[in-house]
């Protein structure tokens, strides 16, 4: 019981994501054009890109570090659309509770601060704890399903968080897109990233679309488990 889960990317042709690089060979909106028709009104990333683009420049510090201890969650309000981050230990902080008309929900560990969960239940913002010693991922979002109602959810990176969700074998389907350059940057991040065991086998695809959105490939597959 989990959402049906999309992960949609757009890279250069050397698999890399560094999001000034493609703005600056993407032709136009062809990324957020090809999200739209995915029909996922919820969308999720990891800690590194909420940073990016949505949280406060200041870290969280709590004056008490008592973790919260156990699976928990607090809905702040039902909505179909939520923009849920990813902060296994609560280092973000938010200026908002919503974004682009998605409403804020996060996903710590049990060894998150409480202080932290009370912040964001003053904010106004919904929250998922769960997992020890690192996120519970396959828990989280059977937890999104069930409480939170999320039928479909984009995970759009970074690459890190990418690859846990790959590594859990919760992704149903990757919606890629090559733009038309070269990156080429030693130690950048690729789509797919920071999986620890190098003799993991690799992930079987079935190719399902081809489509060319200017001068940017649009592929979409479904996985092979």
């Amino acid at each position: 019981m989990k959402p049906y889960i999309i992960c949609h990317m757009i890279s250069s042709v050397d698999g890399r994501i560094d999001c000034d690089m493609t703005e600056q060979i993407e032709g136009g909106n062809e990324y957020y054009e090809a999200l739209e028709s995915l029909d996922c009104r919820s969308m999720l990333m990891g800690r590194v890109t909420m940073q990016m683009h949505y949280a406060l420049p200041e870290p969280f510090i709590a004056a008490d570090a008592a973790p919260i201890g156990c699976e928990m969650y607090h809905i702040a309000r039902k909505t179909d659309a939520y923009c849920v981050g990813v902060d296994t230990r609560g280092v973000l902080q938010w200026g908002e509770n919503e974004f682009d008309g998605q409403a804020l929900l996060v996903i710590t560990d049990e060894n998150c601060p409480k202080a932290y969960h009370d912040r964001l239940t003053e904010q106004g913002i919904s929250w998922i704890a769960t997992g020890r010693n690192g996120i519970n991922l396959a828990r989280a979002m059977e937890m999104l399903y069930k409480v939170f109602g999320v039928e479909r959810l984009a995970v759009t990176g970074g690459g890190h968080i990418n690859g846990a969700f790959l590594e859990a074998g919760l992704l149903d389907e990757v919606s890629f897109m090559v733009a038309p350059g070269i990156d080429g940057r030693a130690g950048m991040a690729a789509v797919f990233d920071g999986i620890a065991d190098k003799n993991r086998s690799a992930t079987n695809l079935k190719l399902c679309s081809v489509e060319q959105m200017g001068e940017t490939v649009w592929i979409r597959y479904k996985l092979k488990y």
